[in-house]
């Protein structure tokens, strides 16, 4: 951030703030497939806290860390915009994921799992 900040003449306060406001920009290294659950109210009232605890069994880590091989970074994130599809997360920022139970985590995660030759 101090980088950054020197680069573009402002307060590294400036950047911290736009660097943690949004789950784009990371603070630490993450694993190969970074997975954004959405924590906000639609998707909590529809199972999200446990589609969050599933991930962190499954992987386990808990919200926030990346697995030990480098391959899964569990993050929570605001809303996605999708609140009818609840629960819904994000793949490497890109893939958005829908109506996310426990068997759509699974073949989610042991489809990577298996792309990566680790099934």
């Amino acid at each position: 951030e101090a980088v950054i900040a020197e680069y573009l003449g402002m307060a590294q306060i400036a950047v911290h703030e736009v660097t943690t406001f949004y789950n784009m920009y990371n603070q630490q290294p993450t694993g190969k497939y970074k997975l954004n659950v959405c924590t906000n109210l639609p998707c909590q009232l529809r199972d999200g806290q446990k589609a969050l605890q599933h991930l962190e069994k499954k992987l386990g880590v808990t919200m926030g860390q990346t697995t030990p091989d480098g391959l899964f970074t569990l993050q929570q994130c605001e809303c996605l915009g999708a609140c009818a599809d609840a629960p819904v997360m994000l793949v490497n920022d890109r893939t958005m994921c829908s109506f996310m139970d426990t068997d759509k985590l699974d073949q989610l995660v042991d489809g990577l799992k298996a792309a990566e030759g680790q099934a």
